[in-house]
């Protein structure tokens, strides 16, 4: 009589497999998020240099779960999660309220005055220190002994008011830099006497429409976890 029998593997096998399926679905986890965070980032960055907001992408950064130490978040039962977070790496006041108002529209008003001062883009951008220049910084800054005091006078409208230099002289060519006239009140070779020049112009209040969408942007890059997490565990 014959009597055939199988033998299975060993409960331990079991586990041991049981053990490198789910640490490869943890890598795998913790990868893909990193992949989405950086993708995000990069996309962000894009999509406000392509929007005409300069270097404002740069303040954002993303740190992953991978970045801080490689662990997963482990919730009750086998449910397990790694993620993301996308953050603005910056102290500048200024520099996140520009984030703010590109990306979610504003109305900007002067917070400790009447006006809100534009300056000309033929002015020097910033002063000493590093400071960027102002009505308030015009004396302390020596731009008012550079280039002369500035004289109140009404704007176009009644919301506005300009700031203006009556003489200053400007280049001929390239950058304008106005400078103080000579005594004499003649201009020197290669630059040309200007009357009434607009250093600031100060304005009630200003509206910023927001111009990149980053929730719709995170959100495209989430519709492509899957993809990103089949990538890793394939490898």
């Amino acid at each position: 009589m014959f009597k055939p029998s199988v033998t299975g593997p060993s409960s331990s096998h079991f586990r041991e497999l049981e053990r490198q399926i789910r640490e490869k679905a943890e890598r795998a986890l913790l990868a893909a998020s990193h992949d989405a965070g950086r993708l995000a980032t990069s996309r962000l960055r894009d999509a406000m240099s392509g929007a005409g907001l300069g270097r404002l992408g740069r303040a954002i950064e993303a740190t992953s779960d991978q970045d801080k130490g490689g662990r997963v978040h482990r919730s009750s039962g086998r449910e397990l999660s790694a993620s993301s977070a996308i953050h603005l790496n910056t102290r500048s006041e200024r520099t996140v309220g520009a984030i703010e108002a590109y990306t979610r529209g504003a109305n900007i008003r002067p917070r400790d005055a009447h006006w809100l001062w534009i300056p000309s883009p033929e002015l020097q951008r910033r002063v000493k220190g590093g400071r960027r220049v102002t009505p308030a910084n015009w004396q302390s800054s020596g731009l008012a002994t550079r280039i002369g005091p500035l004289v109140k006078i009404p704007g176009s409208h009644a919301g506005e008011v300009l700031l203006i230099v009556p003489a200053v002289t400007v280049r001929q060519q390239g950058s304008p830099s106005p400078r103080r006239p000579p005594k004499s009140g003649k201009a020197r070779a290669g630059r040309v006497l200007r009357e009434n020049f607009v250093a600031f112009t100060g304005i009630r209040s200003t509206s910023r429409q927001a111009r990149v969408d980053p929730h719709r942007i995170i959100d495209g890059v989430r519709a492509e976890l899957p993809n990103l997490i089949a990538k890793h565990l394939e490898k």
